[in-house]
């Protein structure tokens, strides 16, 4: 049986409607009509001999071969980037220096640098992991290129990647709420810090009394700190360690808001390097945003009648800051 040779601008086309969430986006993405669009899925779906799409409400969705093709087309394509990237840059040379939060380094950072760095083995990369408003501020001195960072959207130099929402974090051991009357603990960081600020906002605009159980310059302080039971904070789910979890509506916690995910550059023109790695770690966050799928909450293991940190009846007493 002779091979089989996938065509990678079609594979492109399926990512890419996949990512935007429609043929129709995709179509406008890559500059052809919507007709053309399907054709290509249609060709590609009679050389696998597999339907990849099946009727969902008044759109369509992927079946499982759609599934198991779209992985497939994701590493096809960046491996193709990849080689194209590495013959087109080998001569591209110099610095570059990159600022992220903690919550992002553990899960994006060792992707996106080992994808440029396989393509530009030449260029020096210098990593900051900080906080926002100090990575910000570096950026601005122009001691970095590039910064990803939570909020900042209000910037001039700020392209936003995704608005994700804020969640209530505790530990993964036991169920939390909160008790009428008693301030809520609270794990985080010092201000200023777009999370912190979100969820005292959230508590006082509910009536809920807190104090500031624990405050940590890291992230690791913080996810140990709740592992402890000493209080809950405010993140984002992304890259939650197993000893964390995302509350309940159980919990009687007011709901907090999204926050922006932007990168900025300061408006400065890049160098060949910084534009590469740009590119690669926004095709990078594309796609792993895409793929992250919603949140499993705190699910109670334990007997009803078992302790729990706090006990719920939220709004009842009147809010007092303390730090």
């Amino acid at each position: 049986m002779a091979p089989i040779n996938l065509d990678l601008d079609v594979l492109r086309t399926l990512v890419t409607a996949q990512d935007l969430g429609g043929f129709n986006r995709a179509a406008d993405q890559i500059g052809r009509t919507q007709s053309a669009v399907s054709q290509q899925i249609r060709r590609l779906e009679g050389q696998l001999g597999q339907a990849l799409y099946r009727k969902n409400g008044r759109g369509v969705a992927l079946t499982e071969a759609g599934d198991v093709m779209l992985a497939y087309a994701r590493k096809m394509l960046e491996l193709n980037d990849d080689a194209v990237a590495a013959v087109r840059g080998v001569a591209v040379e110099g610095t570059v220096r990159f600022g992220l939060p903690s919550d992002l380094a553990e899960i994006w950072l060792s992707t996106t640098l080992g994808r440029f760095k396989r393509a530009h083995p030449t260029v020096l990369i210098e990593a900051v992991v900080d906080r926002n408003a100090v990575l910000l501020e570096h950026l601005d001195k122009g001691q970095l290129d590039l910064v990803l960072a939570f909020g900042g959207q209000d910037r001039s130099d700020a392209h936003r990647l995704a608005d994700l929402p804020m969640k209530w974090i505790g530990p993964a051991s036991r169920q939390v709420s909160h008790e009428s009357g008693e301030p809520l603990p609270l794990v985080m960081y010092g201000p200023p810090c777009f999370f912190r600020q979100a969820g005292i906002d959230a508590l006082g605009k509910a009536g809920i009394p807190w104090r500031t159980a624990f405050t940590s310059p890291s992230l690791h302080g913080l996810w140990a700190a709740i592992e402890a039971e000493l209080g809950i904070t405010v993140r984002t789910a992304l890259g939650l360690p197993p000893s964390v979890a995302v509350l309940d509506d159980r919990s009687g916690l007011p709901p907090v808001p999204t926050i922006a995910l932007c990168l900025h550059d300061a408006r400065r023109e890049l160098t060949p390097a910084v534009r590469r790695l740009r590119d690669i770690l926004m095709e990078t966050l594309e796609a792993k945003l895409a793929a992250v799928p919603e949140p499993q909450p705190f699910i109670q293991k334990e007997a009803e009648h078992a302790p729990r940190l706090y006990s719920a009846a939220p709004g009842r007493a009147r809010a007092t800051k303390r730090t």
